[in-house]
């Protein structure tokens, strides 16, 4: 990392890394102000990390704040490398979103929109939308629990649990995805603003064939007041199918929480992380 960007995000490694599928993925390890490398931490893993490492990987030094101090964690952002990084918006649809996941029609008016409004090209929105008729969340999955984390593992010298998963968006659907999946990796997970955008969500297929099975990893969900409230259809049905995905699981007590947050879906990620932070790894 340059000299300028870690002064940004100090205490940050950076690598590339390739999938055993060939995708090119960027990494970012953030450790606690002060660490001892002797003493191994849980991993916390963030994903969209092109975007959301700035925003998020500052926060560590919550580890330090003594009026809520949150558990040790090192981050490990995770994000798109080389040519790809300049597409990680469209390739997240590839890796975040389950195979089979139906694409809602409101998800389609809000692309036709940023092609009306100039916000992106007809190509661009062409791009975006293909890869979302082969999304592959289940191989991104595999990737994260058994390519990165070893590698985490060996050269970080991570704890051998307590370890997290955060997403926003898409990511947060990613995020209901793999805590559905029962992935042993994770013991607790945070899903911002899940884009459960469609009732046919594969995430209710999930529900139905989880049954009664208990989950031993936390869930803390959040969605945004401007989301339930604003004008986009697209974030409406978001905010309504959450709400239909925590009533089913309210039986299952404290292992789900969640938290309607005072942002839009732009600008809720911090406050969504940090969120995750309070609720699943306060000390």
């Amino acid at each position: 990392m340059t000299t300028m960007l870690h002064g940004c995000l100090a205490d940050t490694d950076y690598f590339e890394t390739r999938s055993s599928a060939g995708h090119a993925y960027g990494i970012w390890v953030t450790t606690p102000p002060g660490h001892d490398p002797a003493t191994p931490l849980p991993a916390v893993y963030v994903l969209d990390g092109n975007w959301a490492v700035g925003m998020t990987a500052p926060l560590i030094v919550t580890q330090r704040d003594p009026m809520q101090r949150i558990q040790p964690y090192l981050q490990v952002s995770v994000g798109y490398a080389g040519e790809e990084a300049q597409h990680w918006d469209r390739l997240r649809n590839r890796d975040l979103v389950p195979p089979g996941e139906p694409v809602a029609q409101e998800f389609i008016d809000a692309v036709e929109m940023g092609v009306d409004t100039g916000a992106m090209t007809r190509a661009q929105a062409d791009a975006y939308l293909a890869e979302l008729r082969d999304s592959r969340a289940d191989a991104f999955l595999g990737f994260l629990t058994e390519e990165l984390h070893p590698r985490i593992e060996r050269d970080y010298g991570t704890a051998a649990d307590g370890h997290g998963l955060f997403g926003y968006s898409y990511g947060g659907l990613f995020s209901l995805y793999a805590w559905l999946s029962g992935s042993g990796l994770f013991d607790s997970v945070g899903a911002g603003s899940p884009g459960v955008v469609s009732e046919g969500s594969r995430v209710f297929a999930q529900l139905r064939e989880m049954g009664d099975r208990p989950f031993a990893a936390k869930l803390h969900v959040t969605v945004n007041e401007q989301e339930l409230l604003g004008e986009l259809a697209v974030y409406r049905n978001l905010a309504r199918n959450t709400a239909d995905v925590l009533h089913r699981l309210a039986s299952r007590g404290g292992a789900v929480t969640s938290a309607v947050l005072r942002e839009t879906h732009v600008t809720g990620l911090q406050a969504s992380f940090l969120s995750y932070l309070r609720t699943c790894r306060a000390l």
